[in-house]
């Protein structure tokens, strides 16, 4: 595209047009549920600590000496609405993440979050199965768990294989072979398998949800009670396709402090800067959370399959190289 073409939208008006109508069906699916509709600030002090997550940041003339961070997600503060009223609530809208641009990514996008209070995780992965399918579908659903979906596909098992055993299993898959030599981090070994050999291999018309991720693996969901080896924590595709990822919410302020100072501390080992943790999400915790459970799901992503697009930058109103 020429200089004096980059002006133009990078979606077409007939997409821009369904886009428009999914944001409006979207919104009538919580409606009709009586979850609330919420609005949560898109800069805040703090940022995530997660290892494969990093925030962009500006400052402001009125803040010379503080650094805020865009959000990769509105969590924490829903989190907080969520400690104060106890009201099952969703957001819908702007996050951004400082993450490679190409098919599936753009820095800024648009992500669809919900929160269920009285909700456990199976019936989180119920209603998300029905919003997919109002969507995109009566398509077929494919539940296991992250044991057997790594069992299946590669013939490991990711909760009892030491970090030599899962290296060199992993050494025998090409697509990874290389990575698995380099890399020292068990959970990093297991991201990679799972993006570049397991998912691949997920039945391309079906909705597939991978639930009881390792407990290394939880960021903000509980641990199982039957099991402390897996979170619950799932993950739902469409064909290879990650769409969403959801937990059964943490709710004790400890064992949350916990996991950032380990964020931290991983952070640290991969010559990442250490990330404040949002001392405010802890004394929410601490005030009192109610049971619920919580999924984020990129909006996008969905308009694609909805729209059988290739290209994230289709269903943009302008994507990062128009914007």
């Amino acid at each position: 595209m020429q200089l004096s073409e980059q002006w133009y939208p990078s979606a077409s008006l007939e997409v821009l047009q369904q886009r428009a109508a999914l944001l409006s069906a979207v919104r009538e699916f919580f409606a009709q549920r009586n979850v609330l509709e919420v609005d949560t600030p898109l800069m805040s002090r703090f940022g995530v600590t997660d290892l494969h997550v990093d925030n962009l940041t500006t400052q402001l003339q009125a803040f010379p000496q503080t650094t805020f961070y865009l959000q990769t997600s509105p969590e924490y503060a829903m989190k907080r609405l969520l400690a104060a009223y106890g009201q099952s609530i969703y957001q819908l809208g702007k996050v951004f993440r400082d993450d490679n641009v190409g098919r599936f990514h753009n820095p800024e996008f648009t992500m669809l979050e919900w929160y269920r209070v009285g909700f456990n995780q199976q019936q989180l992965i119920d209603e998300v199965v029905t919003l997919l399918q109002s969507v995109i579908g009566d398509l077929p659903v494919h539940q296991c768990s992250y044991q057997q979906a790594f069992m299946q596909s590669i013939g490991v098992d990711p909760l009892s294989a030491t970090d030599d055993e899962l290296r060199t299993c992993l050494k025998t898959f090409s697509e990874i072979d290389d990575l698995a030599a380099r890399e020292d981090n068990r959970d990093t070994l297991l991201q990679l398998a799972m993006a570049m050999i397991v998912e691949p291999q997920f039945t391309a018309q079906a909705i597939t949800i991978i639930d009881s991720f390792p407990a290394s693996q939880a960021a903000l969901a509980q641990l199982s009670d039957d099991n402390p080896l897996v979170a619950r924590r799932f993950e739902v595709y469409v064909g290879g396709i990650e769409l969403a990822n959801g937990y059964q919410e943490l709710t004790e302020a400890k064992t949350q402090s916990r996991r950032f100072a380990q964020d931290n501390q991983q952070r640290s080992q991969h010559g990442k800067t250490q990330q404040p943790s949002d001392h405010r999400l802890i004394a929410a915790l601490e005030h009192g959370f109610p049971v619920c459970s919580g999924v984020a799901l990129g909006f996008d992503r969905l308009l694609m399959l909805q729209l059988k697009k290739q290209m994230i930058a289709e269903v943009l109103p302008f994507a990062l190289t128009c914007a």
